[in-house]
C-alpha cells in the first residue's frame, strides 16, 4: 500500500498556515494541475485529485484539527471524489468564469458602446469639450426596466426554480461532475414574465437618443478613448448599464507633424539663406516665433525649440518642437543667375569637398562685401 504524503506538504504550506493563504496555495496548484489544461497527462490528474483531497481535509476546522491530532487515520482513508464539499466554486469561476452551486445570476450587464469623434489638431493642443448625441437603449420608463406590464408581475421560473441556472451531471476520471449552464426557459433571470410590457416588449428597455457633453483633456492624440461610465446600453430587464467609449481621430495639421509628445516642423530655405544665415519665422503652436539660422546651415540640420510641443495627457508637460532644415535648390535659373554662381566655382565633376574659403568667394561673388 502506498504512503500518503503529509497534506501540507503537498500544497506547500507550513503547519501554521491561514485559511487565506491556504486557499490562495491550492488555487495555485489546482490552475497548474487542472485536467482541462493538462489532458492526456495522468500524472497532472493525480497530483490534482492528491492537492484536492488535501484541501478538502484542511480547509474543513474540524477535520483539519483531528488530522494534526492523529494524521491521516483522524480523517480516514477517503475524502470523496475531490470536487464536493470544499468551495470549488472559486476555482470553476477561475477556469469557466461562471458561478457554482445554487448562487442565482445577477441581471446582465448592457453592452459597452463605441463613438468616433473627430478633433482638430489645435483642439488636441488646447483641450475641449464637445456635445455628442449617442442612440442608445435606455431604461424603459413604462416597466421601471422590469420589462413586466404594469400591473402585473413575474413569476418563478420552474425550470431552474428561480436560479437562473441549470444543472447536467456527466461523469469524468474522477467521479461525478456537476456542469452548470444558463436556465434556457427564463435566459438566467429566474423569472418569467406573466404579461410583457407594450413599451418595451419585455426587454425592459427602449432606445432613446442623448445629447452627453465630452471633456477632451490636452494631448490626446488619434485612437485615444475617453470612458463615459454608465453611459453604455442598459441591461437587460434592469440590468446595469454598460460603458461608452469614446474614440479620437485627430486631423493633420497644415504645416506641423506630430511624433509622441514632440512636433517637427520642416523649414524650406533658399541657398542663400542656408549659407549666409538668415532671421526667419516659424508657426508654432503658440504663434509664429522667430529663429535664427547661422551661416552654413545644412541639409537635415535640426534646432530645437524647448517646451513647444504637445502637452503629456497625464502630467500636462509638453515635448519640444524640432525645427528641421531643407535646402531648397532653385530648378530654373535664369543667364545672370547661372554667371553668379559660377563665379564662386565648384563645378569640378568631382564629391564636393567644401574649402574654409567656399563662404567668403559666394560673399564675393554676390559683392556683398
Amino acid at each position: 500500500m502506498a504512503i500518503k504524503r503529509d497534506y501540507y506538504e503537498i500544497l506547500g504550506v507550513s503547519r501554521d498556515v491561514s485559511a487565506d493563504e491556504l486557499k490562495r496555495a491550492f488555487r495555485k496548484l489546482a490552475m497548474q494541475y487542472h485536467p482541462d489544461r493538462n489532458p492526456d497527462d495522468p500524472q497532472a490528474a493525480e497530483r490534482f485529485k492528491e492537492c484536492s483531497e488535501a484541501y478538502e481535509v484542511l480547509s474543513d476546522p474540524e477535520k483539519r484539527r483531528s488530522y494534526d491530532m492523529f494524521g491521516h487515520a483522524g480523517v480516514g482513508q477517503g475524502t470523496g471524489t475531490g470536487f464536493e464539499g470544499f468551495g470549488f466554486g472559486d476555482i470553476f469561476d477561475t477556469f469557466f468564469g461562471g458561478g457554482f452551486g445554487g448562487r442565482g445570476r445577477r441581471a446582465a450587464r448592457g453592452d459597452d458602446l463605441r463613438y468616433d469623434l473627430t478633433i482638430s489638431f489645435e483642439e488636441a493642443f488646447t483641450g475641449v469639450e464637445r456635445d455628442i448625441d449617442v442612440a442608445r437603449l435606455v431604461t424603459c420608463e413604462t416597466c421601471t426596466g422590469s420589462g413586466a406590464q404594469p400591473g402585473t408581475g413575474t413569476e418563478t421560473c420552474e425550470s431552474c426554480g428561480g436560479s437562473g441556472q441549470v444543472r447536467r451531471q456527466a461523469q469524468s476520471i474522477f467521479g461525478s461532475v456537476v456542469n452548470i449552464g444558463t436556465c434556457p426557459t427564463c435566459g438566467g433571470a429566474g423569472r418569467i414574465l406573466r404579461s410583457p410590457c407594450g413599451e418595451c416588449r419585455g426587454q425592459g428597455r427602449v432606445e432613446r437618443p442623448k445629447r452627453l457633453r465630452v471633456r477632451i483633456p490636452a494631448g490626446v492624440d488619434t485612437g485615444s478613448q475617453i470612458r463615459l461610465s454608465g453611459e453604455g446600453e442598459a441591461g437587460y430587464r434592469g440590468g446595469p448599464p454598460g460603458d461608452l467609449y469614446v474614440v479620437l481621430r485627430v486631423r493633420n495639421h497644415s504645416t506641423l507633424r506630430r511624433q509622441d509628445q514632440d512636433i517637427v516642423y520642416e523649414l524650406r530655405v533658399n541657398m542663400m539663406q542656408a549659407a549666409l544665415g538668415d532671421q526667419i519665422e516659424v508657426p508654432t503652436l503658440d504663434g509664429d516665433v522667430e529663429i535664427t539660422v547661422p551661416a552654413g546651415t545644412q541639409y537635415g540640420q535640426t534646432f530645437r525649440l524647448p517646451g513647444r510641443g504637445m502637452p503629456n495627457v497625464r502630467n500636462g508637460r509638453r515635448g519640444d518642437q524640432f525645427v528641421v532644415v531643407q535646402v531648397v535648390v532653385p530648378k530654373d535659373l535664369s543667364a545672370d543667375q547661372k554667371a553668379l554662381l559660377r563665379k564662386v566655382g565648384g563645378l569640378t565633376g568631382k564629391p564636393e569637398k567644401v574649402s574654409k574659403g567656399f563662404f567668403e568667394k559666394l560673399r564675393e561673388a554676390i559683392n556683398l562685401d
